[in-house]
């Protein structure tokens, strides 16, 4: 029955997708994490890393190439609960408020966070007021890295890679309330 319902929430999810975009709304990517799934095993990190090195190769990113890619995703670990965190692209985004140069900001296309490395002067302000400490430090190039959603790619590395599926992306838009209305639930479906 749950693998049911999640198959549904997956096509629903689709649909309105599909109805942003005949609508001309632009949906905003998130990725969510199924916390009773995440075994901490930090194949994000690292495929995060991969993703962010100048050669795409495990072997070479890892052994070969100095300095290392930083990863723009961290586990936390607490016992036997484990998740994966990283920029939730917040609507109150308070990093950008108190970026001093005006080196993050909200790309108006993909509603994403964005880092601008050439103003950014690695001052960390935006560090410090991340709800989620989801912003670090590269302190080689004196800049801040956050995580991009893999710019360019439809699945994000973290995503793509977790071998238990316990991360997901999701497109949504501020729109997905009205859109709700619009288009029965497959919850409701389903019961």
């Amino acid at each position: 029955m749950r693998q049911f319902i999640e198959y549904d929430i997956i096509r629903y999810t689709a649909t309105v997708f599909r109805y942003l975009v005949i609508e001309g709304i632009t949906p905003m990517r998130k990725i969510y994490i199924k916390e009773e799934v995440c075994i901490g095993c930090g194949l994000c990190e690292v495929y995060c890393q991969l993703q962010h090195s100048s050669v795409r190769d495990l072997i070479k990113t890892f052994k070969k190439r100095l300095p290392r890619p930083l990863p723009r995703v961290r586990v936390e670990t607490k016992g036997n609960v484990s998740f994966s965190v990283r920029c939730r692209n917040c609507d109150e985004p308070a990093c950008a408020y108190a970026c001093l140069t005006g080196a993050i900001t909200r790309n108006p296309e993909t509603r994403m966070i964005t880092v601008d490395e050439e103003k950014c002067i690695g001052c960390c302000t935006c560090m410090m007021v991340c709800p989620l400490g989801a912003i670090k430090q590269d302190k080689e190039h004196k800049k801040m890295l956050k995580c991009d959603f893999c710019h360019g790619e439809e699945i994000p590395a973290c995503v793509a890679n977790c071998p238990n599926e316990a991360l997901f992306c999701l497109e949504l838009d501020d729109a997905l309330t009205d859109v709700k209305m619009r288009i029965p639930s497959p919850v409701s479906q389903a019961v």
